[in-house]
């Protein structure tokens, strides 16, 4: 079965990249997309150093089929969005949940994954198994970075609504969060299902995933207001999902990857 899979995707990857002049032609256009690499498995840094994941991959696809070029850089989540909003970057990618406020500054493109939130905590963690658990206990953490979907989930949909409750831990980056959760300082940390197997994978069994989902959250990339880019890469996003390439992906990365390949 895991090999059919594996030769499934591979012909998909082989097929599905080649342009038939369908989709808009970007004539080699260079397209700078700012990221944190810290949302395993949709973009993260492995372990030769090199910036890899779903996202990566999907934007290969990408470039490819509108004829772009690809050029990264890296910022820490708190700045992603205004920076991408004030025109410093023509893109931004790194798991962004399609939020009302933040379309108020930015555009975002089509939804390209819809994941679920969930409670990841140590494997050894026995005080708690759900939301109503974690929040009855004042003395538990929850590690968030200010501003993101698990900032407000922890505020409104697991704590008292107070933005400034003292329970809610705040970390610059996702990855620092996590690394609190394992060292002890924080007792939790809510994140996207994506993101949360992807560190239960890679702790060596120090991490596991509690409770119900606490809702669904669906990604887009983002792009300053008025951006020209937005049109084309709904056009190759709908592509990708209708030639079964996004499909593709999700096989590689939350199957392969998770068993280790």
């Amino acid at each position: 079965m895991k090999t059919q899979l594996i030769a499934i995707t591979t012909a998909l990857f082989a097929t599905t990249a080649l342009a038939d002049g369908h989709l808009p032609n970007l004539e080699g256009r260079e397209i700078v997309v700012v990221t944190e690499n810290a949302y395993p498995p949709l973009q993260f840094i492995d372990g030769d150093g090199n910036a890899v994941g779903w996202e990566y991959d999907a934007m290969a696809e990408v470039a490819e089929r509108l004829n772009a070029t690809i050029t990264y850089e890296n910022i820490s989540w708190d700045a992603m969005i205004p920076a991408v909003s004030e025109g410093q970057f023509d893109m931004g990618m790194t798991g962004i949940t399609i939020r009302e406020d933040r379309a108020e500054i930015v555009d975002f493109s089509d939804t390209y994954m819809t994941s679920e939130m969930v409670m990841l905590v140590r494997s050894d963690e026995e005080r708690f198994a759900d939301a109503a658990g974690f929040a009855a206990d004042d003395d538990l953490l929850v590690a968030a970075q200010p501003g993101t979907t698990p900032f407000y989930v922890a505020v409104y949909d697991v704590l008292d609504a107070d933005e400034a409750n003292p329970r809610i831990q705040l970390f610059e980056t996702f990855g620092a969060g996590v690394a609190a959760l394992r060292n002890g300082d924080v007792d939790l940390v809510l994140t996207d299902g994506t993101a949360a197997n992807g560190y239960v994978d890679a702790s060596d069994g120090g991490l596991k995933i509690v409770g119900e989902k606490l809702g669904t959250e669906d990604f887009g990339f983002i792009f300053p207001q008025g951006s020209d880019l937005v049109e084309p890469i709904n056009a190759a996003i709908a592509d990708m999902q209708g030639d079964g390439t996004i499909e593709a992906l999700n096989v590689r990365w939350f199957l392969d990857y998770k068993l280790g390949e």
